[in-house]
């Protein structure tokens, strides 16, 4: 299989995929000069559906735009964007803040994951999914995956990828859930590789039309300058009109 093939495969994979739940995609724009980030959130719950994503500044929260919670507001209210420094962090979960913490301390990012486990909500044991990008340094940007170890709480497994350099128009994908299900299937294997572009408007778009309209909650695409820093944000939310 060649190289595009295996995108466009791993992107109909991804559009087949009823319920990959929240996902995380890292790479590198097609003119190189943008480092994309892209987070999405899905739910099957009305709480987990109950959700946007509201800009922060330069950095993004989830809400309940009702006055209401519902569920576990420790597993459903976060920020998944932060960054600190040249330091770009990417989460599905309260996790950003033990990355941004451990960057202000100088502690790197698998030592920081290292005190986290995957998500208390049984039967489903939710891994926690984190990216970093860091701009000019060694490695371009970092995936990880903390989750059970074959199903089973009592073992919890964790996965490092470091990307040393990017490759135009292309970002790697990690997600949650391997698809739907009761208890839900984590994801499996190493990150693959799918489409972005220059723009994050153009990014957001093309994933939010991509994943399952039913299950699909809100995305963000972040894109950041490798020469200057600055950051471009596009959000899409599911409960805004017209979505």
């Amino acid at each position: 299989m060649d190289w595009k093939k295996e995108v466009e495969a791993n992107i109909d994979r991804l559009r087949r995929n009823e319920y990959p739940g929240r996902g995380i995609i890292i790479g590198l724009s097609p003119d190189g000069k943008s480092f994309i980030q892209v987070y999405w959130l899905m739910g099957r719950s009305a709480a987990s559906r109950n959700r946007i994503l509201v800009p922060e500044g330069e950095f993004v929260k989830t809400a309940v735009p009702g006055a209401e919670e519902q569920g576990n507001p420790s597993l459903l209210l976060y920020h998944p964007v932060k960054h600190w420094g040249e330091s770009h962090i990417v989460t599905n979960g309260d996790q950003t803040e033990t990355i941004y913490s451990a960057l202000q301390k100088g502690t790197g990012f698998a030592e920081a994951l290292a005190s986290r486990t995957f998500e208390p909500d049984p039967p489903h044991y939710t891994p926690r999914i984190s990216g970093l990008v860091e701009l000019n340094a060694e490695c371009a940007y970092r995936l990880a995956i903390i989750k059970t170890a074959d199903g089973s709480p009592a073992c919890c497994a964790r996965q490092y990828f470091y990307y040393e350099k990017g490759i135009p128009g292309i970002g790697h994908c990690i997600h949650t859930y391997a698809g739907n299900g009761d208890p839900l299937p984590s994801f499996s294997g190493e990150p693959f590789a799918v489409k972005v572009f220059d723009d994050p408007r153009t990014t957001a778009r093309y994933y939010w039309e991509l994943l399952h309209a039913e299950n699909k909650v809100a995305l963000l695409a972040k894109a950041i300058n490798r020469r200057t820093g600055e950051i471009r944000l596009e959000i899409i939310n599911k409960l805004e009109k017209g979505k």
